[in-house]
């Protein structure tokens, strides 16, 4: 491969030496077969010139990219699992295979997911159902297009393995994905190095954040830093969860393991989106508590910042740090407003009264059952969707006393044009609850029929445009 100018590789996390990650060997797969390729994603970071077996020898094979990471590495890290923890975790069927730089000039990774078996692999196979891939495409795509910073689904191929899982009909087919990221520091990374009571190392991994991730805190110094850092940590892991509740979005796993630095979302396994509003919706069948339930998503990150929080403690005052954590609760209700002002293209008022509004918003929701993706879908643009929203599928809905009151700010708030393209004129919105992606996954573990999920794909990309949001 001989890049453009826009390829720039930029392999920072290597430099941190041995302490950080292992060296590992990619699997060899029996088969490739191309299932999925971001050549959008792959334009920005200047590898969309690549042939079809230049993609394959470099996300299937896993040969290094030019000037790259000459061995991909399995992350070092622990985490609390349901608030348990677990020092034998890490980077267990993936690794890091490359950072480099996009468009706009930010570091990302290419890391991998079933690539093979690492030293945390314990008793996994290190591999990737098909159906799980698939499963990482739909919610990567579908964040982005409702506005989350979400990692990228970057590369899917099918392995040709036949594995067995507890959760899915086995045998079932196998695949490799690569994920491109802003960040796979994870806050257990952390962890991992304040349990082996290592604080020069934190001071390290500090520095390293600050310098790839937050350059704006580069003239502070020692306990200084660590705070600092911290605090645009709690402020970007409130702004990706008040994302996720405006997307309706339950990740399902909010381990200290699944959070990291740069308050991106990432590692799809059980996610659900809503099918109608519930505090207590969960993701995942084995949370038999709720912990990570809908409505209990923001009490769980702000739990795993805790945890973050304290590994911190042996670099940095814990007064300090826990001041920092005052920056979640204002910076939460502020990016929630925001996220569901964009997603409902309303006119803000005072942030008071919208604040108001949204509770209103999120009661009426809850109540009535009414479902969530079409309720987005009708009021685009407020009271000015007046019309379209009395041919909605749940228009006697909107009838009722009880829609009052959100009637009268969604009127206030009303915005002529918001609702002008094509996809408003859907009857139905683009969803992708559970029922929506066994149905397209069925004709695909059946017969090998990738059609309706191109086509949720495509309907997907519409709603994306449509949103006009750049979630970057």
């Amino acid at each position: 491969m001989s890049g453009p100018a826009s390829y720039r590789p930029d392999p920072l996390f290597k430099d941190l030496g041995s302490e950080f990650a292992d060296p590992v060997a990619p699997a060899r797969f029996p088969q490739h077969v191309l299932r999925w390729r971001n050549d959008a994603w792959a334009r920005s970071i200047g590898l969309g010139h690549l042939g079809e077996g230049e993609w394959e020898a470099h996300f299937a094979g896993f040969d290094p990219l030019p000037d790259n990471m000459p061995n991909s590495l399995a992350m070092r890290y622990h985490g609390h699992q349901f608030r348990r923890y677990n020092p034998e975790i890490g980077d267990g069927r993936g690794f890091l295979f490359a950072q480099l730089r996009d468009d706009l000039g930010r570091l990302l990774d290419l890391g991998t997911k079933g690539s093979g078996k690492t030293p945390y692999s314990r008793f996994g196979d290190g591999r990737l159902t098909l159906k799980g891939g698939v499963r990482e495409i739909l919610a990567a795509q579908m964040l982005e297009a409702l506005g989350v910073y979400t990692s990228k689904a970057f590369s899917l191929f099918e392995t040709g393995e036949a594995l067995v899982r507890g959760d899915e009909p086995s045998p079932t087919r196998s695949s490799v994905l690569v994920r491109l990221s802003h960040s796979h520091i994870r806050f257990g990374t952390f962890q991992r190095l304040a349990y082996i009571e290592r604080p020069d190392l934190i001071h390290q991994l500090v520095d390293h954040v600050v310098a790839a991730y937050y350059p704006q805190l580069s003239d502070l110094t020692g306990e200084q830093r660590a705070v600092s850092l911290f605090g645009e940590i709690v402020e970007a892991n409130a702004r990706l969860t008040a994302s996720w509740m405006a997307a309706g979005f339950v990740h399902g796993v909010l381990n200290t393991d699944n959070l990291n630095v740069t308050g991106e979302s990432f590692d799809y396994g059980p996610w659900r989106f809503l099918p109608v509003s519930d505090p207590g919706f969960t993701a995942a069948y084995f949370d038999e508590t709720g912990l990570y339930a809908f409505g209990r998503q923001p009490e769980a990150v702000m739990w795993a910042l805790a945890q973050l929080g304290s590994a911190l403690t042996l670099v940095a005052p814990a007064v300090q740090l826990e001041k920092q954590m005052s920056r979640f609760p204002p910076r939460y209700q502020a990016a929630l407003r925001e996220r569901m002002f964009a997603r409902l293209k309303l006119a803000p008022q005072s942030p008071e009264d919208d604040l108001q509004f949204l509770n209103v918003l999120f009661d009426w929701l809850t109540t009535s059952g009414a479902d969530w993706d079409q309720f987005f879908h009708d009021w685009v643009g407020g009271g000015a969707s007046a019309d379209r929203a009395a041919q909605s599928p749940q228009a006697d809905r909107y009838k009722e006393a009880a829609f009052g009151d959100l009637r009268s700010g969604l009127e206030r708030r009303s915005r002529d044009g918001a609702a002008s393209h094509e996809y408003c004129n859907r009857p139905r919105p683009v969803s992708l609850v559970i029922d929506d992606v066994e149905a397209l996954w069925a004709p695909i573990a059946e017969h090998d029929d990738w059609s309706l999920f191109t086509q949720k794909v495509a309907d997907i990309a519409m709603l994306k445009d449509a949103s006009g949001v750049d979630p970057r």
